[in-house]
């Protein structure tokens, strides 16, 4: 029966797509460049909850596809969201590529995408690794789009939406280990710890990489991922 129920729901096309971006995260270097896609979407998920109680300073993304995000808030509560923020908004925003593919909104998507660079171009990435990312990203993407076909582009919103859907489940497996092995390096899991107090590492570690794989296993149980 779960067999079937994952027949149903996937396509062998979104299966070879997921099978690419896994592949090509893994290449030294390009996989690096590939995946600061997401962490672009991560930090920025951080910083938009940072806007809402206070500032955004900076955004850096770096070589290694690492990213941080430096902000001020005034609260507690804001504090508290700010760090809860980025491996969310990164599970959610591969939910929601894949929505905007099955519901044939590529557009919508090459919009999202090209505002997130945008944005971050102009206001928070300051950088050098960080701006050459942004300007040739957003150049190599835009060129691809206008000189593409309307199936060109379609497969590459597929690939990107991909790296997107496995770098977000990669990075909160990757600090949901890091939260057992070394509690202190466990970057936003290590904040809401601190935050909470009676909350430790481990749990806010887990709950990311649950999140992770209960907005995957949404996008599959809507459908979203028979393309």
């Amino acid at each position: 029966m779960i067999l079937k129920f994952v027949r149903d729901k996937l396509s062998a096309k979104f299966f070879l797509f997921l099978v690419l971006a896994f592949i090509l995260i893994q290449i030294p270097i390009i996989g690096n460049y590939i995946s600061i896609i997401n962490t672009l979407i991560h930090e920025s998920g951080h910083a938009f909850i940072s806007l809402l109680g206070g500032n955004v300073k900076t955004i850096s993304l770096f070589m290694n596809s690492e990213g941080v995000t430096y902000s001020n808030q005034s609260t507690w509560i804001g504090s508290f969201f700010t760090c809860l923020a980025g491996y969310v908004f990164s599970s959610f925003m591969a939910f929601l590529s894949f929505w905007f593919i099955w519901k044939k909104k590529q557009t919508v998507l090459i919009d999202i995408l090209l505002g997130f660079i945008a944005m971050n171009l102009i206001f928070w990435v300051r950088n050098l690794y960080g701006l050459f990312w942004l300007v040739s990203f957003g150049l190599v993407f835009l060129y691809l789009l206008i000189k593409g076909s309307q199936s060109f582009r379609n497969h590459l919103l597929l690939l990107i939406s991909s790296v997107l859907l496995v770098d977000s489940v990669k990075s909160a497996y990757e600090i949901m280990y890091i939260s057992f092995m070394q509690p202190k390096s466990a970057g936003d899991a290590f904040n809401l710890a601190q935050l909470t107090g009676i909350i430790p590492v481990q749990v806010w570690g887990t709950f990311f990489f649950a999140q992770a794989l209960w907005f995957c296993y949404l996008g599959l149980k809507k459908g979203f991922y028979k393309i």
